[in-house]
């Protein structure tokens, strides 16, 4: 497994991706000053977004619909949690873009060869330690539960 978005697993079999790229950014508005230049405060961190991109050989993955379950997920409008297979949780994300390229056909018109764009929103990180703190209160309730 390359990384999980919700129950949609990333892997040789299904999409793998060749690159990932990941933008954050930080807010720092400007003040108009008289006579000299703007005063910038920070307020806090911005937008993180992670691109996905990759190619799909269907000859190798032998499904054709791989991409249509995330476009799927997609027109749910929900959050999914995303997680690395090194086990780096990103957080919560939604899937803010979908672009695919089909080339290489064969005479009934399948295309051989995908080539794909996932764009990701993370809209809430989650940390290691709050993880743990949830998963370990359920443990609890469900060790007084026994």
């Amino acid at each position: 497994m390359m990384m999980a978005l919700g129950l949609f697993v990333f892997s040789l079999q299904t999409a793998s991706y060749q690159e990932l790229q990941r933008v954050t950014n930080w807010r720092h508005p400007s003040n108009s000053r008289v006579g000299d230049s703007p005063a910038y405060q920070f307020i806090g961190k911005g937008e993180d977004s992670i691109t996905l991109k990759g190619t799909i050989m269907h000859e190798l993955t032998a499904t054709r619909n791989t991409l249509e379950t995330v476009r799927n997920m997609g027109d749910t409008g929900k959050a999914y949690t995303l997680i690395e297979g090194t086990g780096k949780i990103y957080g919560l994300v939604i899937i803010e873009n979908l672009d695919d390229t089909k080339t290489y056909f064969f005479k009934d018109g399948a295309a051989r060869k995908t080539d794909f764009t996932i764009t990701l929103k993370i809209v809430k990180e989650l940390k290691p330690g709050a993880l743990g703190t949830l998963i370990g209160m359920g443990f609890g309730t469900a060790n007084r539960m026994l």
